[in-house]
């Protein structure tokens, strides 16, 4: 099944490869109109999908990840049709001129090809996905996790309704239905057909795919993320940005962890710090300094143990260490931090470069929330997933990063001498 998926994802890429801007986005304007006449279909369905991983116990920041309300498919369907309004890379001309042979070359950006995504309880990834693919002249194979499999066959059906009405053929987006696990180790080995691959999931997702995989692998999304608060900060613009940044959607990958907070404030801030998050109901997990402080404030507090440095909590709790200077700061980062998004909030110029410099993360902030670190904030449009590895995309991966390109050289019956 898989290799016939694979085959036909690579002939339609083929077609994909030559489609005009405009030609393109007729396609993406289509099925944003789709989702919208059909959103009562996707969104049975994936109510559905709710219920049942409801009742097998599925966790409430994976349950609000899976979940489609009409609110969300209409910013789906509006991110579909931004990606219409951004510039269209493939065709573009990197560099290039004329060579002492006489040779003209330039670089000029192409397509991928085929690009397979594995990706769980995430029903928007379908659409960011296709979108971002579609408009670049790539085919996909997405392989979504078994809690969304309705949701995610309801709205490939609609992709694929779109792309035959535009005269496309329907396997240049597919998704494989059959939650069977097996079918994602064999995906992990059509190199032949598949050019990219991409994990968007936890860290056993991850470790597969980078230990069995053929195809070469994106990793990232995993967002262990820091902030620092030092010494210079103002204390309520700090407190509003760690509040957004745990708050504001406490089940994604960009949501602040572990708050670091140095110890020269600590006794003034930590007392602010617990009224504000009792007030938005954040269970702090302390270290030995910060703990007897954090308990007697009204926030629930208890102490943090050595594998929550280490993990994304997802929902409503907050690591808090308190750090002797700038530096204890970095290298708890370094020893604990994923490379996502990591943010420091202060008054000190000198502070905040030594943390742009020192902090080797794919986003890096000063005085402002991790939240950012999303494909439409940054401009890019939808994303495919934010890359914390450094080839050959890094951070939120936008439409670029689903092209290569290729030399290209006009002679005039130009030989080497």
């Amino acid at each position: 099944m898989l290799e016939e998926m694979g085959k036909a994802a690579k002939e339609a890429s083929y077609q994909l490869a030559l489609l005009s801007t405009r030609e393109k986005n007729r396609v993406l304007e289509k099925i944003a109109d789709a989702l919208e006449a059909q959103s009562d279909a996707i969104l049975a369905a994936n109510q559905l999908d709710v219920d049942e991983a409801r009742k097998n116990g599925l966790s409430e920041a994976l349950l609000d990840r899976l979940q489609l309300t009409p609110a969300r498919l209409k910013n789906i369907a509006d991110d579909v049709r931004q990606v219409c309004n951004l510039a269209d890379p493939i065709g573009q001309v990197i560099d290039g001129g004329v060579l002492d042979s006489g040779l003209r070359i330039e670089r000029r950006r192409v397509p991928l090809g085929v690009i397979g995504v594995i990706y769980e309880a995430r029903p928007n990834v379908t659409l960011d996905v296709a979108s971002l693919c579609l408009k670049t002249g790539n085919a996909a194979i997405l392989r979504g996790g078994k809690e969304t499999w309705r949701t995610n066959n309801a709205t490939v059906s609609v992709i694929q309704q779109a792309l035959e009405a535009c005269g496309l053929p329907k396997a240049a987006i597919q998704a494989i239905e059959n939650p069977d696990r097996q079918l994602v180790s064999e995906m992990l080995r059509l190199d032949r057909y598949i050019d990219m691959l991409i994990p968007r999931g936890g860290a056993g997702l991850h470790k597969l795919c980078r230990e069995q995989s053929t195809i070469p692998v994106i990793t990232g999304g995993i967002g262990v993320c820091h902030i620092v608060v030092d010494e210079s900060a103002e204390f309520e613009p700090a407190l509003d940005i760690i509040v957004n940044a745990k708050t504001q959607r406490p089940s994604t990958c960009n949501t602040v962890e572990t708050l670091l907070v140095l110890e020269k404030i600590a006794d003034r801030f930590l007392p602010l710090l617990s009224q504000r998050m009792a007030t938005c109901g954040v269970t702090l997990h302390g270290d030995e300094k910060s703990l007897p402080v954090l308990q007697k404030g009204p926030a629930q507090a208890e102490a943090v143990k050595e594998a929550d440095y280490h993990d994304e909590w997802l929902s409503l709790h907050l690591n808090v260490k308190v750090v002797a200077n700038l530096d204890e700061a970095i290298r708890h980062i370094r020893d604990y931090g994923t490379q996502h998004s990591d943010a420091i909030l202060t008054r000190s110029l000198h502070n905040a470069n030594r943390f742009v410099n020192e902090v080797d993360s794919s986003a890096v902030y000063v005085n402002a929330s991790t939240r950012f670190t999303d494909g439409a904030q940054f401009g890019l449009g939808a994303e495919v997933a934010v890359s914390t590895q450094k080839l050959h995309a890094r951070g939120p991966m936008g439409l670029e990063a689903l092209t290569t390109y290729k030399w290209i050289g006009f002679g005039d019956d130009t030989v080497r001498q």
